[in-house]
């Protein structure tokens, strides 16, 4: 019988056009150490859509990547099992409906104790992958990258959406806020008091003007402190970086941090218990020589490189 391609009824035209780094395509998931996993969903979006093509973006660039991580001394295919899980299958515009395919493929990826990393699509598909970690390894730490605290209540009117993640997931308890930390936020904003919020839910929360007061080291020391021997997501934002360096985004705010700066904190922060990571908000129609997917990349193999030193 001849091979069809999936029907896009089904399957998004935008889903599963190609492999991180060249990786096989994991179609066994026994005894493998993690997955990329791409969730190309962007109608949470409340600006510039476009981010469903960001795993597609990624993916294209990250042949420019080498299994070697000189500064970490680790190779990372040496020391690690996994490949690319391919792409879930999101249903565009239905929100509900791609949170419960994003939780169900999240669920069968962590039964086999692999540790996913996710390549986004918007922020708020960060809440579906946390009610699959939820099941798996309880409430964890989140460790949150981003320029945008994601905390609001409602956005026009609706629960669910890029800028309401992490109040629905202190309220699911899928997180412990007070072993949390959010990074980076800047920029104007309709709410004065939304840091205060943030602090409300339970969590400590660093804007990137304080963190530029406080430096380098002392911003790990405070993450360090503040997660302890928890299990922790890391979801990592791109907009968290200056748009200098990371224009291929849906809400970009200016003043923000280079690529090398934000390389350097995810570097020291690996010493951790992690469960799982994402990237996520690169929208490659916004982007310039491909630079935005380059370091989306980039990150996801500084991920990558975390765990294989932590098996090293």
């Amino acid at each position: 019988m001849n091979n069809k391609p999936a029907t896009a009824s089904t399957s998004p035209r935008f889903c599963n056009m190609g492999n991180f780094m060249r990786l096989p395509k994991l179609t066994d998931l026994k005894g493998q150490d993690f997955a990329i996993v791409g969730i190309p969903f962007d109608t949470g979006s409340s600006f510039r859509v476009g981010s469903r093509f960001g795993p597609n973006g990624i993916r294209q660039i990250s042949v420019m990547m080498k299994p070697n991580n000189v500064i970490l001394g680790v190779n990372i295919l040496d020391k690690l099992k996994g490949g690319d899980y391919g792409d879930i299958n999101v249903v565009p515009g239905y929100i509900e409906k791609s949170y419960a395919n994003i939780e169900k493929e999240m669920d069968e990826i962590l039964a086999h104790n692999i540790i996913p990393i996710g390549l986004g699509g918007d922020h708020s598909v960060t809440l579906a992958e946390l009610r699959s970690i939820k099941k798996k390894h309880g409430a964890v730490s989140l460790i949150h990258f981003d320029s945008h605290a994601d905390i609001n209540d409602l956005v026009f009117g609706e629960k669910y959406n890029h800028g309401t993640p992490f109040r629905r997931a202190v309220e699911e308890g899928l997180i412990d806020p007070h072993k949390s930390i959010q990074l980076g936020m800047r920029g104007s904003l309709y709410d004065a008091d939304e840091f205060k919020k943030s602090a409300e839910l339970g969590f400590r929360l660093i804007p990137t003007h304080e963190m530029r007061e406080m430096g380098v080291e002392n911003i790990i020391k405070a993450i360090k402190e503040r997660v302890g021997d928890n299990k922790v997501f890391l979801t990592f934002d791109i907009d968290f970086i200056d748009p200098a360096y990371a224009p291929g985004t849906g809400t970009p705010e200016v003043g923000g941090w280079s690529s090398y700066e934000a390389l350097q904190m995810i570097r020291k922060i690996g010493d951790f218990n992690y469960v799982g990571f994402d990237i996520v908000e690169v929208a490659p129609c916004y982007d310039a020589g491909e630079i935005t997917s380059l370091l989306a990349a980039n990150i996801a193999f500084e991920f990558l490189s975390i765990l294989a030193v932590k098996k090293k």
